[in-house]
């Protein structure tokens, strides 16, 4: 017999076949030794379940829906609009799958019941879009915002959809310079991100701060590894080290027979196409140079664009509108997963990943007789602890091959438009590579490159007045803290650029920035003003260009054995083009919308 202080009183539910469930629990509770306050709390919650089963709703939802008025529904989601905003500012996330979700499907769950008309569900959903846009712009408008002191135009500091709009133009570094021009060396140039025209930021954003989410639209997901533009930290240091061994001084010098063979090739194309006294494309053909040259190091060759007159598998074009899309997608890189799931929008990583892994095969049957890049890149002289994987070098080889190959014809092309546009300049060069190798003598002699000091000071001065990387990469202020730059705080994952453009056009760095003076670079003392630190073609600290030296031998192997070979001049249809810089766009590299027309003229 139990215990009377256990035994269990509860009313009789008031729901019909309760009764059972009801003495159930109490003898239950009379058994075990329960507290009373246990059955209560099973048999209320039985209650509640049946009511629901029985085609109920819960008690909350139909007091607001069943006796719903418009204002009632225009407060719950305003309320769930501004909910939205707070929670996806403190936990943003980094793909759109689940803000798109959650946007969505929320307003939607309101469709379920039936009490509320059509025209009440679009009210609810207007209700809630138009609050969370309007709490998100006059957050970011507002005083609180961490960036609220810093200038800039009203529209970049609402959304980065402005940005977008320059980047599809192919505008970013006119526009960036021309609110730098307006607003000063620190301007607001999205709701989280800042743009620094200041040496200040040299140092530390670029020499320390780690690379922002701008580059995660330049990656490959689908590989099982990440190639050193995308890579952050240790991860970087250490495959930064094995690229750091592939273009040293050495390792370059040892490229140039390589080179020398591949610069005889483009000018013998050159010769052939210039015979009829037609302008010749000299944009193509540079392109198909330094796509074979660069294949020769990254994969051992096999490309033969130069041979072949073109581009028989299509990999230029798809380079290119790589390109283009990964800088169309660079100001809202959070899209791009989404995008991802949709494989025809992004056919063209595809089709790269597959050309990488059939050269990476074809290269692996060489074996290590052949020291090209690919040597150092999977580390065949065993100088690390623990050598790369195929994958690793995988991507690393398409790399080099996409930002070795764009970077070098378009700085080659900008070189001799400028060349070309100043016919003194031009004269002065041509007498020096002629002083230097005599008739008879090849230019493809790289000892004597030392004795072209003009030629190199016109090769600087064009990735001055040009930079191939126009605007260039973002940084993001670290986890931790912010950090003061130049005089202002900047929260923690801020996002921030220096743009290469806008620095080398400043007054406050350079005498007459808009004039193409390659002086400059002979006798800096004669300037007013000139900060190399503020010249930063392939950016700076650890994170800067890896391949600059090998660029800079490319330019000035094929730049003066041009001259030594050809007397060059615009063609007669590219003379009517107008400015070629105005035909040059930002797409992270430069890319012209026009091919650059010469006429060639074989010297004596």
């Amino acid at each position: 017999m139990c215990h009377p202080s256990r035994v269990l009183k509860v009313k009789r539910p008031r729901i019909v076949g309760h009764e059972t469930l009801g003495n159930q629990l109490s003898f239950e509770a009379s058994m075990f030794g329960r507290p009373a306050w246990t059955a209560s709390r099973r048999i209320a919650l039985a209650e509640r379940r049946t009511y629901i089963s029985a085609g109920h709703t819960r008690p909350w939802i139909t007091r607001i829906l069943r006796n719903h008025t418009p204002m009632t529904l225009w407060r719950v989601a305003a309320l769930l609009g501004v909910a939205n905003h707070i929670f996806f500012r403190h936990f943003e996330p980094k793909t759109a799958h689940y803000p798109l979700f959650a946007i969505l499907i929320q307003p939607a769950i309101i469709l379920s019941f039936d009490t509320l008309s059509a025209s009440a569900v679009l009210t609810a959903y207007a209700t809630f879009i138009g609050t969370l846009a309007l709490s998100i712009v006059l957050y970011r408008l507002s005083p609180w915002h961490p960036l609220a002191a810093i200038p800039g135009p009203l529209l970049y500091k609402i959304t980065k959809l402005w940005g977008l709009r320059d980047v599809l133009r192919g505008d970013m570094h006119r526009v960036t310079r021309g609110m730098h021009l307006k607003y000063g060396p620190v301007v607001r140039t999205g709701p989280n991100e800042v743009s620094f025209a200041h040496t200040d930021a040299v140092k530390v954003v670029l020499g320390t701060f780690p690379k922002g989410q701008h580059y995660d639209t330049r990656g490959d997901p689908n590989l099982p590894t990440k190639s050193l533009i995308l890579l952050r930290g240790e991860a970087h240091a250490n495959r930064r080290r094995i690229w750091n061994r592939g273009l040293n001084s050495a390792a370059i010098a040892s490229y140039e027979v390589t080179m020398g063979k591949r610069v005889s090739q483009l000018l013998e194309r050159l010769e052939e196409e210039s015979r009829s006294g037609q302008s010749v494309n000299f944009s193509k053909w540079m392109g198909y140079f330094t796509f074979d040259f660069m294949g020769d190091m990254a994969f051992g060759g096999g490309f033969e664009m130069l041979r072949d007159g073109g581009d028989r598998e299509g990999l230029w074009k798809i380079i290119e509108d790589g390109s283009r899309l990964a800088a169309y997608l660079s100001p809202i890189p959070w899209i791009l997963p989404t995008l991802r799931l949709f494989p025809a929008l992004v056919q063209n990583i595809t089709t790269l990943r597959e050309f990488g892994v059939t050269s990476a095969a074809k290269r692996i049957k060489a074996g290590s007789a052949v020291k090209d890049l690919w040597y150092h890149l999977t580390d065949e002289a065993e100088v690390e602890k623990t050598r790369p994987t195929i994958p690793e070098v995988v991507a690393d080889g398409v790399l080099s091959i996409v930002a070795g190959s764009d970077t070098t014809s378009t700085t080659m092309n900008n070189f001799i438009w400028l060349l070309l546009s100043h016919p003194a300049v031009y004269k002065r060069v041509q007498e020096e590579v002629d002083s230097v190798y005599p008739p008879g003598d090849s230019a493809l002699d790289s000892s004597r490159y030392t004795q072209l000091p003009y030629l190199t000071a016109c090769i600087n001065e064009t990735f001055r007045y040009l930079p191939p990387v126009p605007t260039g990469g973002a940084r993001k202020v670290p986890v931790g803290g912010g950090k003061v730059i130049g005089g202002h705080y900047i929260p923690q994952n801020t996002q921030i650029f220096v743009p290469h453009y806008t620095l080398h056009r400043s007054a406050e760095y350079f005498s007459d920035p808009d004039s193409f003076r390659p002086e400059r670079w002979l006798n800096p003392g004669a300037m007013e003003r000139h900060d190399t630190l503020a010249f930063i073609p392939f950016s700076f600290g650890s994170a800067n260009c890896v391949g600059q030296n090998l660029a800079r031998r490319e330019l000035i192997m094929v730049s003066a054995a041009l001259i030594q070979t050809f007397d060059i001049s615009f063609g007669k249809d590219f003379a009517a083009a107008g400015e070629w810089s105005d035909h040059l766009h930002d797409i992270f590299i430069t890319a012209a919308e026009i091919p650059l027309q010469l006429q060639l003229t074989k010297r004596s």
